[in-house]
């Protein structure tokens, strides 16, 4: 199988590269390392990386920030900036990878617990991660060709000590187990489906 991994060189993209890597064949996508590099906030670099790859079998991304900032502190530009890049910039993965993607493939986004326990400051993410859930349940029943498209939504990881205290009363997970939900997406048959994590 040959896998797009989207933040391939990030905390949880570089634990996901590894464990598919032993079986399948991995194209790594950086914003500014890797085989490939793409600017997800750019639709020309996102279709530009998809003919740099070629056909492939799965896509997952890990991939996307947003601002961690008090709700009396944010302005519309900092909001926006989370739903240009960790929103919109996975959605447009999907959009435009459908185009390019193989018959029976898969998209896997990343999304994260807040769409569900919100913290303080976590506003902008939240939002950018409900978002991006609504968006794989709508989408993936109109997808072709027996596509599916998935979300993998984590707790806070164990590899992100310094996010620790930003998310209290929650017990950091395991990297394998978050590893594991990418596997259930990508190589399982459940689409239209958001992974939790917790």
């Amino acid at each position: 199988m040959k896998i797009i991994v989207v933040g391939a060189t990030g905390t949880l993209g570089k634990k996901v590269t590894e464990a598919f890597g032993q079986k399948h064949e991995i194209i790594r996508v950086g914003n500014t390392s890797g085989d490939i590099q793409v600017n997800i906030e750019d639709e020309t670099s996102i279709k530009t990386m998809f003919e740099q790859a070629g056909p492939f079998d799965a896509l997952i991304s890990t991939t996307g920030k947003a601002p961690f900032v008090p709700v009396s502190e944010m302005t519309g530009e900092a909001f926006k900036s989370g739903l240009l890049n960790k929103f919109l910039g996975q959605v447009n993965l999907v959009l435009i990878g459908q185009h390019y993607i193989n018959e029976g493939g898969s998209f896997t986004l990343t999304s994260g617990i807040l769409a569900d326990h919100p913290v303080a400051a976590g506003t902008a993410l939240s939002a950018v991660n409900g978002g991006l859930n609504s968006f794989v349940i709508a989408a993936a029943p109109e997808l072709k060709n027996g596509v599916r498209l998935n979300a993998v939504s984590p707790n806070v990881v164990e590899d992100s000590p310094a996010y620790f205290d930003a998310f209290p009363g929650e017990i950091p997970v395991v990297m394998d187990k978050v590893v594991k939900a990418f596997e259930k997406s990508v190589l399982g048959i459940v689409s239209g489906q958001v992974i939790k994590v917790y």
